[in-house]
């Protein structure tokens, strides 16, 4: 029911800005852009989500993505002709790095995540900073094979925007389907409860900071492919929509509710809300106070769903 609001709330922005200008929805630009504006933020919100799963949370998404969408433009401009599918694993294999030294300071030195990826939110986008200075990457210095790749639609739907969708699709198999991920839910909704019952916290904490870097990784790739240009604040502020995303799409800030489906459903309705506010006439102030009040409202609809549970189950117990 919650992926389904959010869903509603998505198709009704979609009308009404439609209704306002058809070019929104109907012209070709429009529908590209409908598509692929959001596919980078909702691997972001995808692996933000399974953080929050798990009772965490990573600030520093923003950071990784920023620093692995410079990566892949440096490698194409200090290598020439190196091959395309080299600097995509490289990007990837970076951004799961970088998830791993969060995911094991969290873990092994039990700081608590918000802490210990604000820091590395600074530390990331410092050394971005000083890795490019003051250059920046241009769409002259990446092969046309790559930037045609983030445009190159197949059957009017952009190739970033299938590769999200598989990836979210496989993330959702995941949670569903395999143990480790089932685990993560029952650490998020009582971490000691699960310590007790033998459940491999650690290691399934790590993983899910891992999983987060990969596709903030796989994020950056996506940038530098969809915008040519890439500088040291690349991404700057993502780790925000990102959390934004994925707690308007259901999942519980305190952990153990949600799903990956709502938070990528909440990363197509904050980008389509970006684009479709300015055409019905709304001010930028409120366009960032219509995205503050979707959280606001998503946390206290989280809580109170979640003392309607409280009272059933308390209910049934006493009835049994």
């Amino acid at each position: 029911m919650r992926e389904l609001g959010i869903l509603l709330a998505l198709i009704l922005v979609v009308l009404a800005a439609t209704l306002v200008n058809p070019n929104f929805l109907f012209s070709g630009d429009g529908w590209r852009d409908l598509l692929l504006t959001p596919a980078p933020l909702m691997l972001v919100a995808v692996g933000q989500a399974i953080v929050i799963i798990t009772r965490n949370v990573d600030i520093s998404v923003g950071s990784i993505m920023g620093l692995t969408a410079y990566m892949t433009g440096w490698l194409f401009a200090t290598f020439p002709g190196v091959p395309i599918p080299l600097v995509v694993i490289t990007a990837i294999l970076f951004g799961a790095l970088l998830g791993l030294v969060n995911g094991m300071l969290v873990a092994f030195a039990k700081v608590p995540a918000m802490v210990i990826t604000l820091g590395t939110l600074y530390a990331f986008r410092g050394i971005n900073v000083l890795w490019t200075g003051s250059n920046r990457i241009n769409p002259s210095d990446m092969p046309r094979e790559f930037l045609q790749f983030g445009t190159a639609q197949f059957l009017t739907i952009p190739l970033l925007t299938i590769v999200a969708i598989v990836v979210l699709v496989a993330a959702a198999w995941y949670m569903k389907n395999i143990r480790s991920g089932r685990e993560m839910y029952a650490i998020g909704s009582d971490p000691d409860a699960a310590k007790l019952y033998g459940l491999k916290t650690t290691r399934r904490v790590l993983t899910a900071f891992v999983l987060s870097g990969t596709l903030s990784g796989l994020a950056g790739v996506f940038y530098a492919a969809r915008y040519g240009t890439v500088d040291s604040q690349a991404a700057a502020g993502w780790e925000f929509d990102a959390i934004g995303a994925a707690v308007i799409g259901g999942v519980a800030i305190v952990g153990g509710v949600g799903t990956v489906w709502g938070a990528a459903i909440g990363a197509f309705l904050l980008m389509t809300i970006n684009r479709a506010l300015p055409i019905l006439g709304i001010p930028d102030f409120w366009q960032q106070a219509v995205v503050g009040v979707l959280i606001i409202g998503a946390i206290i609809l989280d809580r109170v769903l979640a003392l309607r549970q409280k009272r059933r189950l308390i209910e049934a117990r006493d009835e049994a």
